[in-house]
């Protein structure tokens, strides 16, 4: 580098370096020059300010100690503000984020109501004066008088409590309360107090005094799931807030310290000794006098008994589910919350649900150890009519029908069926009824026995289940694992239908061992007579906020029909699931000249029976069983649940207009039977109970399978011998043409074999 640069470049460089140094070290020199002197003056400055002896140790230490203790004290004031302040954050914090729905039946009559029973449309001015004065004297006496917290009043309060040797007043003020109510909790931490704190203060800068007091009575909670006291005041007076007495007021006013404790409908005792606490309140706080007071407690109020009300509960908690998520899809502008829903239920076929159930229950339950059923009736445009959740909704709130997850059994055949159509099998495609496996497991016949060739139409009728597992290995042609693939197709179909139930691959799903829910069962079949069209659940028909106007409307705003299969399939599937009803496992299920389709389903240990069907207006599953697994006493689909089923249908097509099935027709009338000579004629009465169950041993049934495979042999030589004259094959002889009472038929088509996912 020395050799490339010029002499006189190599010291114009050095003399630039030399340079910056100089520049560099004068500037330091310069600077601590400056700072030393500027020291120096402000020593000098505050020299002047000086105090010695006993006036700095009097005057400056505190003052200096104070001002640091609350600099400190403004830094963690400002931290605790912090989280209280982002309560606020949402610009609309005055919306009120629960919902109060009232629920309408399919033709407008109320049925009931979920979430908060809510008004706020009345003016403060319009409550009644002994309700205001009812408030204050009992939850905050001084509110006009105080910025939000009231510190008398929370000094009276803890000398009160450490007198008493307990909790006897409170020391919240009513902006803190309300500032609970919009923004917090109900958790007793020492953070939820600070933030109610800030909180309240905050609420203070922002309403004024007359706003405060009209939110709290319209946002507290008074019990009964009302909110406000105009809703409680309906709820347990029958009566608007404008119109309670000083009883009721006085009621109403002892609510806000404890709703669950003091609720009338709850303990009405506990409810009118917290109201005389509250006339003792107007008469301390110089509100009212004694005598003003006298006529309220000689006659307490009554409220109105809610103990007999009898709604479906199930439904109801169902729509409101439905609802919830149907208003988190309305645009963040839409600040409504109070809304009237029009459901699809159909009160009298939901009556006539609970009823089949309770009454098959309490006659056949013990027999067969069965303790728990559901139901759901759909229309084929997925709109719910009925449903049953479970035997008793005081005892259990828990939705069978809805949450409840059990293996469908032999009733999820119907998918396995469709997807065969779908991909070349026909009605008539013959399928050998012998052993197959799929790696060591291999399922097996009820009676470990085979009819050997049968239709897929004699197959689903007699509930075979090594058919659907062939079917299902057949489906998936020459790939390296065809179970598998077949088992992939079967569960693209089962969705399609609607199912969303999780469906693990497994060897035995074909037979019904993966679970599904009632609901998704049940609207899943509407696909048959839909002519192949898929639709999804619902309950919401119609909702209106509560001044009437409209919001949404299904047959507008739903979620349309899909395309699920071929309408060809779905003629072919009715046609095929008709004869399970007619001639197999479900003939207590027949409709007199009502065309009818379903399937029977019994799972392993006979832990759970069903029974789903549909003719051309309905689609219902039916469902008994035990909420602990364990298993019934050999009860199968045709019995309780296809009697019940049975039941629920003849209610429901009174007054309709019967629509037939595509791929059925019209149906035809049950045989009638011939009536003795001596008897007057008269209306006839299906008899199709289904009777405690049978009493059968391993023998006997065993027994009965040879006779029955001895007489397939004989029908077989017999059709072999006839050919030689007739010229033309005879149909093999099944053993759906024997005489044996419909639950032995039922239970050897419906055990399922064991099961890689048990219940």
């Amino acid at each position: 580098m020395r050799q490339i640069l010029p002499p006189d470049v190599k010291q114009k460089i050095r003399n630039f370096f030399l340079d910056l140094d100089a520049r560099i070290d004068s500037t330091l020199f310069s600077s601590g020059k400056g700072l030393r002197e500027l020291y120096e003056r402000y020593s000098t400055f505050m020299d002047r300010f000086y105090v010695g002896r006993w006036k700095r140790w009097v005057f400056i230490e505190p003052l200096s100690e104070a001002a640091t203790i609350g600099l400190g004290g403004l830094v963690m004031m400002l931290a605790l503000a912090i989280p209280a302040f982002r309560e606020t954050a949402d610009d609309d914090w005055l919306k009120k984020s629960d919902l109060a729905v009232s629920f309408l039946d399919r033709y407008g009559n109320p049925i009931g109501s979920r979430g908060i029973k809510h008004n706020d449309s009345i003016p403060l001015e319009d409550f009644p004066d002994n309700l205001i004065k009812a408030t204050l004297a009992t939850e905050d006496r001084r509110f006009y008088d105080h910025f939000g917290i009231d510190f008398p009043g929370l000094a009276r309060a803890l000398v009160t409590n450490a007198q008493a040797g307990g909790v006897r007043q409170g020391g919240s003020s009513i902006t803190q309360q309300l500032a609970k109510n919009l923004f917090l909790n109900n958790e007793r931490t020492i953070e939820r107090k600070v933030k109610e704190a800030f909180l309240a203060i905050w609420l203070e800068t922002r309403l004024t005094k007359n706003e405060i007091l009209k939110l709290y009575l319209d946002r507290a909670y008074m019990g009964g799931g009302t909110f406000g006291v105009d809703g409680a005041a309906h709820f347990y007076f029958n009566k608007s807030a404008r119109d309670v007495t000083l009883a009721e007021s006085a009621m109403l006013a002892g609510l806000f310290k404890a709703p669950t404790k003091y609720a009338p409908h709850i303990n009405l005792p506990a409810a009118r000794a917290r109201a005389n606490v509250v006339l003792d309140n107007l008469v301390d706080a110089g509100f009212m006098t004694e005598g003003q007071v006298f006529g309220a407690r000689r006659n307490p109020a009554v409220a109105v008994d809610r103990r007999d009300e009898n709604s479906p509960n199930y439904y109801l908690d169902y729509a409101f589910d439905e609802m919830r998520k149907l208003v988190d899809t309305f645009p963040k502008s839409y600040t409504e919350r109070v809304f009237v829903v029009r459901t699809a239920i159909d009160m009298n076929v939901q009556r006539a649900a609970e009823d089949a159930v309770e009454n098959q229950l309490r006659q056949f339950g013990r027999d067969y150890h069965a303790t728990q059923a559901s139901v759901v009736v759909a229309d084929l445009d997925g709109g719910v009519r009925a449903m049953v959740g479970g035997r008793d909704y005081g005892a259990s709130q828990f939705n069978r029908a809805t949450d409840a997850y059990r293996q469908p059994g032999s009733s999820f055949k119907p998918y396995v069926y469709a997807t065969a159509l779908m991909n070349g099998f026909k009605p008539t495609s013959i399928v050998v009824d012998g052993p197959v496996c799929i790696g060591n497991w291999c399922p097996q016949n009820y009676g470990h026995s085979y009819s050997g060739s049968v239709t897929l139409t004699q197959a689903i009728t007699r509930s075979i289940n090594v058919v659907p597992v062939k079917l299902s290995i057949a489906l998936g042609g020459k790939s390296p694992n065809p179970a598998k693939a077949g088992r992939v197709k079967i569960t693209e179909v089962a969705r399609k239908f609607g199912l969303t139930a999780p469906l693990p691959d497994t060897p035995s799903m074909p037979i019904g061992s993966d679970e599904v829910t009632v609901l998704e069962h049940a609207v899943a079949y509407a696909t048959f007579p839909n002519k192949g069209k898929a639709v999804k659940p619902h309950a919401v028909l119609e909702v209106r906020t509560g001044a009437g106007d409209l919001v949404w409307r299904f047959d507008r705003d739903g979620k349309k029909p899909t395309q699920a299969i071929p309408a060809s399939v779905a003629s072919d599937m009715a046609e095929m699931m008709s004869h399970v009803v007619s001639e197999g496992t479900a003939r207590r299920a027949a409709l007199d000249g009502i065309p009818t389709a379903g399937k029977t389903g019994t799972t392993n240990a006979y832990r759970d029976a069903w029974f789903v069907g549909y003719t051309g207006n309905f689609t219902c599953a039916v469902w008994y069983g035990n909420d602990d697994y364990s298993p019934t006493n050999r009860m199968t689909g045709g019995s309780l649940p296809a009697q019940t089923w049975h039941d629920i249908m003849v209610v429901a097509h009174q007054g309709v207009e019967v629509k037939e099935i595509p791929g059925i027709g019209m149906g035809a009338k049950l045989p009638q039977p011939a009536a003795p000579a001596n008897v007057a004629a008269g209306p006839r009465v299906l008899e199709t109970k289904p009777g405690p169950p049978p009493v059968l041993t391993r023998r006997g049934a065993d027994i009965l399978v040879r006779v029955e495979r001895l007489l397939d042999e004989a029908g077989r030589a017999a059709g072999k011998t006839s050919s030689n004259d007739q010229k033309q094959p005879a149909k093999p002889v099944t053993s759906g043409a024997l005489a044996f009472p419909e639950n032995y038929i039922t239970a050897a088509g419906e055990q399922a074999a064991p099961a890689g996912r048990k219940n």
